[in-house]
């Protein structure tokens, strides 16, 4: 099994904390759909022949662009790669959400959306420079909703400095409100270079605390496993039946491919990544060449990242798992690395930020809140490849 993904750049405009490459600009819109249909048609052989079993446009806006044409895509992707989607995800802005649009849907093989709601206050929504209205954010989700749909996932964003306690408090009530089966809550981040960056640095905005964060984190955490919700990874929360089968591929080691500009690829032995201007992607699919740069594993690496992928998860990281996969590690069993995955597991143990069953290691709550630190003390740091 395997997933695609497809990046739509297209934005009408910046939000201030974006940091992915998006463009607000409808320049070279046509031009971008026939450039996906020849990479999807070039990139046939990348999965070698894996079933596909999750779709996912997003970006930037994928809904910049009428349903149909972003069918158009999705059926060249069909007929070039071997395909039994159960999950088609598409991402949509609450203003993008019409009356004509979603019946326009109807006609499309899309079963998933996610709606990039952030707040429901308008305050904050326009300290982040999103482009709709909290009117507009439930809005969205009812007429979906209204119309058959109900695999639907919403995002929010904590730690925004115009957002107290209380009213992220309601923001976390009127997600429950909506009944959507899905939730997924990100911590507003300064990215360098960002526009929010930009203004924090000239003293225009404030800059968001770490605390309101943390204290934001643990109210929804709790708020939402009361109601049901399985806090399935980091920054996701699903009624049961509900997880991203798409998002889960990335920490779950799944292979995938990625289409359009600065998408990136995996397919077990080494990563690739699009080229992040959209007028050289366009001239590199015109002309055949290759658009990505590459990069081969090490086994380090691959080890690293399986550690730091499945802590953020419920299912957490299974030190079994790690020796099936990683050979060299089950073979040195008394050497240096082995050693010190289990001095550092057993010293976070007694710091409270990890637990452990059965030799499966999961991060506690307070483990959560420092969870990359945590992965980093279970690395390989040698140099040194060991190939598998």
């Amino acid at each position: 099994m395997a997933g695609i993904y497809i990046h739509i750049p297209f934005c009408k405009q910046k939000c201030h904390y974006c940091n992915f490459f998006s463009l607000a600009s409808r320049k070279n819109q046509s031009e971008l759909l026939e450039a996906l249909k020849k990479e999807a048609e070039r990139s046939r052989s990348y999965l070698a022949g894996q079933l596909i079993h999750t779709i996912y446009f997003g970006g930037g806006t994928p809904t910049i662009y009428p349903a149909e044409k972003l069918q158009e895509v999705l059926e060249t992707i069909l007929v070039n790669h071997p395909a039994q989607p159960a999950e088609i995800t598409l991402e949509i802005n609450p203003e993008d959400v019409s009356k004509e649009y979603v019946e326009a849907l109807k006609n499309t093989g899309f079963n998933r959306f996610s709606i990039g709601i952030q707040s429901f206050f308008e305050k904050d929504l326009l300290w982040l420079n999103r482009g709709h209205s909290a009117v507009q954010a439930e809005s969205a989700v009812y007429r979906l909703q209204d119309e058959g749909y109900h695999n639907i996932s919403i995002d929010l964003i904590y730690g925004i400095p115009s957002l107290d306690p209380g009213q992220w408090e309601k923001n976390v009530e009127r997600a429950l409100a909506l009944k959507v089966p899905h939730i997924s809550a990100y911590s507003l981040t300064v990215e360098p270079y960002t526009a929010l960056d930009i203004l924090i640095r000239k003293g225009k905005l404030e800059r968001p605390s770490e605390e309101a964060s943390i204290a934001h984190f643990k109210m929804i955490r709790e708020m939402l496993k009361s109601a049901g919700y399985l806090h399935y990874e980091i920054s996701n929360f699903a009624l049961p039946g509900f997880e991203s089968m798409h998002n889960s591929n990335y920490w779950n080691g799944t292979h995938y491919l990625g289409l359009g500009p600065s998408a990136h690829s995996f397919n077990g032995i080494s990563r690739q990544w699009n080229v992040s201007r959209l007028d050289d992607y366009l001239t590199k699919n015109h002309t055949g060449q290759p658009c990505f740069e590459i990069e081969t594993l090490t086994s380090e690496q691959r080890y690293n990242e399986y550690v730091m992928t499945s802590l953020r998860t419920s299912k957490g990281c299974d030190s079994q798992k790690l020796s099936d996969l990683f050979p060299f590690r089950k073979a040195e069993d008394h050497s240096q690395e082995n050693s010190r995955f289990q001095k550092a597991t057993k010293k976070l143990i007694e710091r409270d930020l990890l637990r452990e069953e059965n030799g499966i290691f999961f991060l506690t709550d307070e483990g959560q809140l420092l969870a990359d630190g945590v992965a980093a003390e279970l690395f390989l740091s040698s140099d040194r490849d060991r190939s598998l």
